[in-house]
């Protein structure tokens, strides 16, 4: 117990942040190359999602596959897609991991009617968060997210290019969607530590 406590500062001390990251994630100066990036990722959430929402490009040509949701045969894409990255779960070297399948195997394939909602409704929404500026770090955080489960799938295609620079807007998340709905929402909801659901109202004494 002792090395631990000897281990443990004796006051609280925070490292700032350098220069450089301040100014690349933290100066409103930089508003404008976030807006440039979230919009391209935006993009390619929002088309990738209407695409499997329609069957039909934002362009409005007709897709190899159709449509994954709202199309009589729901769940049958998901089930295809899942069975596809399973297949590269075998061999010296799969793409896939055994972990990974395993979960495909038992939680996706039994429910893939809601998971092709979810990813489905899920592409649609980070797209428009992201190209609208609202929400911008959650946006990207759960774009991530689904960038990194198409990879475990075996599914490389842009998923590295846009898990990066999802990995960039989530560090950029207060200036992201500075040219978007975040520069009026941001300042109204605050941050978990400084927000307006901290603040308590200081009712004056009374005077004698």
């Amino acid at each position: 117990m002792s090395v631990f406590q000897a281990l443990q500062p004796r006051t609280a001390t925070q490292i700032p942040e350098p220069p450089i990251a301040r100014f690349l994630f933290a100066d409103t100066r930089m508003a404008w190359f976030w807006l440039i990036v979230r919009l391209y990722v935006g993009y390619e959430w929002l088309s990738a999602g209407w695409e499997k929402m329609t069957g039909y490009s934002l362009f409005g040509e007709a897709q190899q596959g159709g449509a994954w949701i709202f199309s009589g045969h729901d769940g049958a894409a998901m089930q295809a897609f899942a069975t596809g990255a399973l297949a590269k779960a075998s061999g010296a070297h799969p793409a896939v991991q055994g972990w990974y399948a395993w979960f495909l195997q038992n939680v996706v394939l039994p429910n893939s009617t809601v998971f092709a909602y979810l990813i489905t409704f899920g592409e649609v929404l980070v797209g428009l968060g992201l190209i609208v500026g609202c929400l911008t770090g959650i946006a990207a955080f759960f774009g991530l997210f689904m960038n990194l489960n198409f990879l475990f799938a075996g599914t490389v295609s842009v998923n590295p290019i846009l898990g990066t620079l999802a990995i960039f807007l989530v560090l950029a998340w207060r200036i992201g969607g500075y040219y978007g709905i975040d520069r009026y929402l941001l300042p109204l909801l605050g941050t978990p530590w400084t927000g307006s659901l901290t603040r308590k109202k200081v009712i004056p004494a009374a005077t004698q």
